[in-house]
């Protein structure tokens, strides 16, 4: 394989973001999963991914994601202020080798030397100035067409991670080893045989190599992967600034890991040893430990307070409510406004049970936030009866619902903060806070947001359908279809 310069400035970051986090319940969910909430600190999972990256030389992202969370993706990322270089809409998913191998053919077809590091957006890396410096040590080995992936010294026998054995031991340096195997998540005995060698670390599921090399690498391993993705990225479609693949198309890509497709078979794999801090955040075990507990082993997180406890997490997502704890040991106490979890910390990982049985009752919780995130801001429900609902509403600065009618309701909107301009039929007027506005049923309307600073109204529904499926759309400047919300 030919050589390259080792130069960081030709790296593209490619962030993963489809995943739904259900080990995170109720915080994360389908509908806003782990990597866009504000899990530790002002920036959310996803903004961090980010801005790893963007204090440095390396390019703009590319973004894998799905098209529930490409408005998500692109207001989090301007909040920051990074423009990327690309969001990649999967039409659905099919796991990370599809995702993978996407980027990785859009990459290589703008820059034949490109540099691809492959990053999950719900990781947490505490030094990020660390990980750069590592992610150079490895710019070496890419240069001699190996694929790296990055490997965490280990600080505990986990079995809730898989793990690399390294060919050698570790040198101080960390500069990167050759990969013998990679292990399965293993039991506690075996965990802490292969802590006490020096020679396993954990699998961050990060990987670093020139993006001519990992098509290679698929066109080797994973063939039957390579057709329908280069097909679908072949017959993509450009929607609003996004690159939107062709559904048909990556429908026939088969869903499975680039772990399982490619870099189990690959014989040209290497490790960059990493031990300045890393989490997956897999569970709120995790979350507990990331989150630094006090002397008794508390931590806590939102309007929470604990009397007597020991090795607890207590959080609470809404300041209409306070979570106290008394005496607790070794427990997790999530409390959102719609669904509390209790559990011992060493059960965390069976919270995906919670979820699956919450789906299997129809309960909207198992996949639902109260919080209805949308692409001109969000909204959600107060109040919900027979024949009326209340709504709080946010609309974004300079942005807009889209023009549409209702078959089974009428609407009357109080502006609280800010000012709206409202379109009812061929009237439109600006209504300020403490003003409101009645919309008839059938009447044609639309509100905006003509500031500067984000909108805040109340909505108060009335009629015998409230569904948000009740939509006769018009016009929309986010290209959604009818029956879609907002």
């Amino acid at each position: 394989m030919e050589t390259m310069p080792a130069d960081i400035s030709q790296i593209y970051p490619v962030i993963l973001c489809g995943g739904s986090g259900t080990r995170l319940w109720p915080l994360s969910r389908k509908s806003h999963p782990k990597q866009f909430a504000r899990l530790m600190g002002p920036e959310t999972l996803f903004q961090k991914a980010a801005l790893r990256f963007a204090d440095g030389d390396f390019q703009p992202p590319v973004v894998v994601t799905g098209a529930d969370f490409r408005f998500v993706v692109t207001e989090q990322l301007q909040a920051v202020g990074i423009d990327p270089g690309a969001v990649i809409i999967e039409p659905e998913p099919r796991n990370t080798a599809p995702a993978v191998l996407t980027a990785a053919f859009y990459l290589m077809a703008r820059d034949p030397d490109a540099v691809m590091l492959i990053a999950p957006s719900d990781h947490a890396i505490p030094d990020a100035a660390a990980f750069r410096a590592a992610v150079a040590r490895g710019l070496p080995a890419v240069a001699q067409g190996k694929i790296l992936t990055f490997g965490i010294t280990p600080d505990r026998p986990e079995t809730g991670y898989g793990y690399l054995e390294l060919a050698a031991m570790p040198d101080a340096q960390e500069t990167p080893v050759d990969l013998e195997r990679f292990v399965e998540k293993p039991d506690a005995a075996a965990a802490a045989k292969m802590l006490a060698s020096g020679k396993f670390l954990w699998n961050a599921g990060i990987f670093l190599a020139r993006a001519a090399d990992m098509v290679e690498a698929f066109r080797r391993h994973a063939p039957e992967v390579m057709k329908p993705v280069s097909a679908a990225l072949n017959a993509a479609t450009a929607d609003l600034g996004f690159l939107r693949l062709a559904p048909a198309d990556y429908a026939k890509a088969p869903s499975i890991s680039v772990d399982y497709a490619v870099m189990e078979k690959a014989d040209n794999l290497a490790v960059v040893p990493f031990s300045a801090g890393w989490s997956d955040l897999g569970g709120w075990d995790a979350v507990w430990r990331e989150q630094g507990p006090d002397g008794d082993g508390v931590a806590l997180s939102g309007p929470a307070e604990a009397i007597d406890c020991h090795d607890t997490l207590l959080r609470a997502e809404s300041e209409a409510q306070v979570l106290v704890g008394i005496g607790l040991d070794n427990i997790v106490a999530i409390a959102m406004p719609d669904a509390v979890l209790v559990a011992p910390k060493d059960r965390a990982q069976d919270v995906k049970k919670a979820v699956d049985l919450l789906k299997a009752r129809q309960r909207p919780q198992a996949e639902m936030l109260p919080r209805d995130y949308r692409p001109w801001g969000w909204y959600e429900t107060l109040v919900l009866g027979g024949r009326f609902q209340v709504k709080r509403i946010v609309v974004n600065p300079g942005a807009a619902l889209s023009l549409q009618s209702h078959h089974h309701r009428a609407e009357h909107w109080i502006v609280v903060e800010g000012t709206a301009k409202v379109t009812i039929d061929d009237k439109t007027q600006l209504v300020t806070e403490n003003q409101s506005v009645y919309i008839p049923l059938g009447a044609v309307h639309r509100m905006e947001n003509p500031g500067k600073l984000p909108m805040v109204l109340i909505e108060v529904q009335t009629g015998s359908y409230l569904g948000e499926d009740d939509i006769v759309r018009y016009e929309d400047i986010y290209a959604r279809g009818q029956g879609a919300k907002g």
